[in-house]
Parts: C-alpha cells; structure tokens; sequence
C-alpha cells in the first residue's frame, strides 16, 4: 500500500513539474543549465581526487624504487662477501619488490585513463554549453576561457610525461 502511494505521489509530482515546465520553457533551460552546472562540479572534483591519487601513486612508486635500488646495493655487497644464499633470498625480494611496482604502474596508468576521460567529459560540457557566469568572464577577458582550456590539457600532459620519465627511470634503475 505505501508503495503505491508513493509511486503515485511521485507520478503526480512528475506531471506537475512536466506541466510547469511546459508553461515556462525558460525554466526547463534553467534546469538544464544547472545540470550542466553541478556534473561539471562533480567532474572538476573527480579530476582533482584523481590527480591527488596519482601523485600519490608517483610518490609511491619512487618510494619503491628506492627500496628497489637499496637491495640491489645489498645483493652486490652479500654476493662480494660470499653470501650467495643470502644474496638469491634478496634478489628474490627485489623481484617481489618489482611485480609491486609493476601492479602500481598500472593502477597508475588506469588513473591516467580515467583521468583522460573524466578531462574529455568537462571539456565537451564545456564546449556544447557553458555556464551563465562564463560568457560574462569571457567577454570581459577575452581569450581566457582557451588559455584554461590549454593550459588544463598541459597540465595532463606534463604530469604524463613526468610519470613517462619516472617509469623510464625506473626500468633503468631495475636493469642495473
């Protein structure tokens, strides 16, 4: 019984709302816009989240090639004094230290891709309809609203390159 109720309230409220929206297309347009508005917060938002774990994850995966480069100094010392055993038991931990860093890099890559989603997403809500506020500030700042937009996909593009050169940097460290 509460139920249906509550479907039928609900159904009735859609109605009204279709109807006022009807009699007052300006007002859909507000909705829309305010729409746009807040999935354009909430995926400025993500992004930021994104961005702080991927530092995160950078931070970690230099963290891991320290520890990597450390036992590798200690494999050579261990083998150099004539601790074979002990030295096979570290080159064993440096290759769990590694497949770590390997599943890290990935879930750093995946951040990357989500990121480069999350981006294209903000950046097509922000080409098909920009804000109310955002036509006033482009108007008053002429070329503004691009600088951002290029500077936002520098942004991307540089912390990729970083990370590139960190992996890079990495893979020689391993080799050694």
């Amino acid at each position: 019984m509460t139920n249906s109720w509550l479907e039928e309230l609900e159904t009735r409220l859609e109605q009204k709302l279709e109807a006022f929206l009807q009699a007052n297309p300006q007002q859909e347009d507000l909705l829309a816009e305010q729409e746009a508005r807040d999935r354009q917060e909430r995926l400025r938002r993500e992004r930021l989240r994104l961005r702080q774990e991927a530092e995160l994850q950078r931070q970690s995966l230099l963290e891991l090639a320290g520890e990597i480069r450390q036992w590798q100094e200690r494999v050579e010392r261990a083998r150099a004094a004539g601790a074979g055993d002990l030295a096979e038991r570290a080159q064993a931990h440096i290759q769990t230290l590694m497949d770590r860093g390997r599943d890290r890099w990935r879930a750093l890559t995946d951040l990357g891709t989500r990121f480069a989603q999350v981006q294209t997403e903000l950046d097509e809500l922000t080409r098909s309809k920009p804000a109310p506020a955002a036509p006033a500030a482009t108007a008053a700042k002429p070329g503004k609203g691009s600088v951002s937009g290029d500077s936002s996909g520098l942004e991307a593009d540089w912390a990729a390159f970083e990370a590139q050169q960190d992996l890079q940097d990495l893979r020689r460290r391993m080799q050694l």
